[in-house]
């Protein structure tokens, strides 16, 4: 039996990620059934299962590679950057952030153990936040009359709205020009005037 490289091991496992992202984005965790987890990777559930112990184990890897590329862009640009991409390709609700998003609030809602295991990535997410409204803060460049932690949950609180809204394609009837002019406001809510 010839052996597999690391890096043929590493795009098989890219390659299951990807294909279940837009599995578990379509039919939520408990619809993402092994059939449609082959379909989405074309992939046997032999193949899947041999890179992930099982579909808890598969989806919780999944989020975190979304967690933890939110991070990088919250890290280098700010939390409204990770909004203006989910609002650049609405298309993306099937296979990007936003499904995996509404799909980590629904079981942090329903399931404590998920919660559990999900809450050290929702606190890095926090905190690259408010590192990065830190680091505004020092350049001068943030509002000074409100705390920072305010601020961070201020912006998530408009993140879980935006998702929410393009989930629902309650966000559709607006133009994309019209929900990036709401960003402008909510980033010009949290500058210095």
């Amino acid at each position: 039996m010839p052996r597999v490289s690391t890096d043929q091991l590493a795009a098989r496992r890219r390659q299951i990620l990807d294909g279940a992202r837009g599995c578990f984005a379509r039919y939520g965790y408990e619809g993402a059934t092994v059939r449609r987890l082959e379909q989405s990777t074309g992939l046997s559930r032999g193949a899947i299962f041999h890179h992930f112990r099982d579909k808890d184990a598969l989806f919780l890897a999944l989020a975190e590679q979304d967690a933890e590329r939110m991070a990088e862009v919250v890290a280098d640009q700010g939390l409204v950057q990770v909004m203006r991409e989910l609002l650049a390709s609405p298309e993306t609700l099937d296979a990007g952030w936003t499904g995996t998003f509404l799909e980590i609030a629904r079981r942090g809602r329903t399931d404590p153990g998920f919660r559990e295991r999900w809450r050290a990535h929702a606190e890095a997410l926090t905190a690259a936040t408010q590192e990065r409204l830190e680091r505004q803060a020092r350049a001068g460049v943030l509002r000074d009359d409100v705390p920072i932690p305010v601020l961070a949950r201020y912006l998530e609180l408009v993140l879980e709205g935006l998702v929410s809204q393009l989930a629902t394609g309650m966000g559709a009837e607006d133009s994309a020009t019209n929900l990036s002019a709401v960003l402008d406001l909510v980033e010009g809510t949290v500058r210095r005037r």
